[in-house]
C-alpha cells in the first residue's frame, strides 16, 4: 500500500522545488517507517540542488531530521511505533573493508539507498530519497540502520540537528581534531556546522577559540556558541590569529566552508605541527596548492572530515546526554524556523552567508 505526503522534490539539477504530493509506500523487511518532526536545511542539500554534488535525480531533498516511528516492516528490531528517532543520512553497512577496520564513516556502502526508488510522483515517476533519507517530507520510508533511537526527553524537533550538523561539528572536534584542553582553535565558517564547532570546542576546553566569517553580524552569534574572539575573513586572516594565539598560530583550524581559499588561509593560519581540519564540502574544480618547502617547514596535518569521523551509532547517544545535561544548546543552532515551502528562501540565506541553521517544522 501507499499513502500520499507531501515532498519537496527535485527533478533536474539548478529547477526550481516542487513542493507536492508523492506516493510513499509501506516499509517492506528491514525498512521503517518515520513521520517527520523537524528536518535541518543543510548545506549539501544546496549543493545537490544546484549540481554541484552528483545524485540521481529526480528525488526528494533533505537528510537532516528526526521524527517518530509509524510502522516498520519485517525482520526489523531495536525500533517500534511511537519510538522517537534521529535519522542517519550515512548508515555503515559493518561489513566492507572500511567498517572492518573501525572507520564507518567511510563505509563503501552508506550511500546505497540513495540510488534506489523509495517512492513515486502521483503520474508514477519514481523518486530517490536524497543521500537516502528524503527528509523534505511529512513522512519517509529508510533502512533500518538510518534511525538511531532518542531519549524521549530530548525535544524532538531541534534534535533533528544531531543527524548532521551537530554530529558532524562535534565529531569533528572530537573525533577527528582530538582538540584538547588548553589548545587553541580557530573556526572557519559560522553556518550550522560552523557554529556546531564552536560549542564542540568550548565543550572540549579550547582556549582561545577564534570564529572568521565574512559576515560582521555573525559575531553575536558565534560568541553565543563559545567564540572568544571573532574575525573578519580576508587576507590578513592567518595573521590575526597569530597575533591572538602568542604569535605562533592556532593549535587547530577548522574549515567549514567548502572553498579552497578558505582552506589555505586555514593552513595558513594553523601554528607549525598543528591540524588543519576540512569539514566543509568544496567543488572538484577549486584547488589549493602548497609548495613542497612549506610542507616540509610547517610540518603541519591537513585532513579530512567526513561525517565528523564518528560511528553516529556511538556519538548520538553522547550527543543527546549533552543536550539533557545543557552542555549543547540545539535551538541557538536554529536561526530560522520554516515550512517546505519556504526551503527556497533558505537556500538563498545559505548562498549569501546568512543566518545559521534553518529548520523545518511539520506541522500534523
Amino acid at each position: 500500500m501507499t499513502a500520499m505526503v507531501r515532498a519537496a522534490v527535485l527533478r533536474s539539477a539548478g529547477a526550481p522545488l516542487e513542493i507536492t504530493d508523492i506516493d510513499l509506500p509501506d516499509p517492506g523487511p528491514g525498512q521503517v517507517r518515520v513521520r517527520l518532526a523537524a528536518a535541518g536545511v543543510c548545506h549539501s542539500d544546496l549543493s545537490i540542488g544546484r549540481g554541484m554534488l552528483r545524485a540521481t535525480l529526480p528525488l526528494v531533498l533533505g537528510h537532516e531530521g528526526a521524527g517518530t516511528v509509524v510502522s516498520v516492516g519485517e525482520d526489523v528490531t531495536g525500533v517500534a511505533p511511537g519510538d522517537p528517532v534521529v535519522l542517519n543520512w550515512a548508515p555503515a553497512c559493518r561489513a566492507c573493508p572500511a567498517c572492518a577496520i573501525g572507520e564507518p564513516w567511510l563505509c563503501d556502502n552508506s550511500g546505497a539507498a540513495s540510488t534506489g526508488h523509495y517512492a513515486a510522483l502521483p503520474d508514477g515517476t519514481p523518486l530517490h530519497p536524497g543521500l537516502g533519507v528524503g527528509a523534505f517530507a511529512e513522512e519517509t520510508v529508510v533502512d533500518r540502520r538510518a534511525v538511531l533511537p532518542l531519549p524521549a526527553d530530548v525535544p524532538l524537533a531541534s534534535a533533528a540537528l544531531l543527524g548532521c550538523a551537530v554530529l558532524t561539528g562535534y565529531g569533528a572536534v572530537h573525533s577527528a581534531a582530538r582538540v584538547r584542553v588548553g589548545e587553541s582553535v580557530v573556526v572557519y565558517g559560522l553556518g550550522g556546522i560552523g557554529l556546531a564547532v564552536l560549542q564542540a570546542a568550548r565543550l572540549a576546553g579550547a582556549s582561545p577559540v577564534v570564529a572568521v566569517d565574512v559576515t560582521p553580524e555573525k559575531e553575536e552569534l558565534a560568541r553565543r556558541h563559545g567564540a572568544t574572539e571573532f574575525l573578519l575573513a580576508g587576507d590578513s586572516t592567518p595573521k590575526a590569529v597569530r597575533e591572538l594565539t602568542g604569535g605562533r598560530g592556532a593549535d587547530h583550524a577548522f574549515e567549514c566552508v567548502g572553498r579552497g581559499a578558505a582552506i589555505r588561509s586555514a593552513w595558513s593560519a594553523t601554528r607549525r605541527g598543528g591540524r588543519t581540519t576540512v569539514v566543509g564540502i568544496g567543488g572538484k574544480e577549486d584547488t589549493v596548492s602548497f609548495s613542497a618547502l612549506e610542507l616540509f617547514h610547517y610540518a603541519r596535518t591537513l585532513t579530512a572530515c567526513v561525517y565528523g569521523n564518528c560511528d553516529p551509532d556511538e556519538t548520538v547517544p553522547v550527543l543527546a546526554e549533552h543536550v539533557r545535561s545543557g552542555r549543547l544548546d540545539l535551538d541557538a543552532l536554529i536561526t530560522d524556523r520554516i515550512s517546505l515551502e519556504d526551503i527556497p528562501a533558505a537556500f538563498e540565506r545559505m548562498a549569501a552567508g546568512r543566518g545559521g541553521r534553518s529548520l523545518v517544522l511539520f506541522d500534523h
